[in-house]
């Protein structure tokens, strides 16, 4: 490859985009479409299936009772303040939530390790088996274009790589009809 131009490597490097990225773009869409549903379904099971959906509804239940808590604290001061004729009190908290573990953060984990479980089982679906083949042809097809020299080899190497999954490298163009000239 060292005798090959810059320019020619970039319009191989191109044209192998032009081809794989709309067949893997698609692919990836039908395995996030899965993804996403065989999570959803996979974080209630494994959230019973470790034991953390009693404690998710305990904590569910506390979130709720500490909501109504501050909802009642703030209604008591805003009213005692409003009840100051001297308006020597003021209704100012500083608080951070940054340490506070909450119910979502318990949910985001579990959502997290679901989509794990789901992304391994994908690579045994045909999906995501169809998506590793797409990548790795497009791998195989970049190794051609680097590590051949002359365009001849690597039109002759990318056409028998990229057959496979349907993608004719070299177009016969000797079929397509001539518009005659008036």
């Amino acid at each position: 490859m060292s005798n090959m131009p810059k320019y020619k490597v970039e319009h191989y490097e191109g044209k192998i985009r032009r081809h794989f990225n709309p067949l893997i773009s698609e692919q990836e869409l039908l395995v996030k479409q899965y993804r996403t549903e065989a999570t959803k379904r996979i974080v209630e099971k494994l959230s019973k299936k470790m034991g953390a959906d009693k404690i998710m509804t305990a904590f569910k239940k506390a979130e709720e009772q500490m909501r109504k808590a501050q909802q009642d604290a703030q209604t008591f001061f805003k009213k005692k303040v409003k009840q100051d004729d001297k308006k020597t009190l003021s209704y100012e908290f500083k608080r951070t939530d940054k340490d506070d573990l909450s119910l979502k953060d318990c949910e985001d984990q579990l959502r997290e390790w679901a989509k794990e479980l789901v992304d391994r089982e994908l690579r045994r679906r045909p999906e995501g088996e169809q998506l590793a083949q797409l990548e790795t042809v497009k791998q195989r097809a970049m190794d051609i274009v680097y590590e051949n020299g002359d365009d001849a080899s690597i039109a002759k190497a990318l056409d028998i790589c990229t057959r496979k999954i349907g993608i004719t490298w070299v177009v016969d163009t000797s079929k397509i009809k001539q518009i005659a000239s008036k």
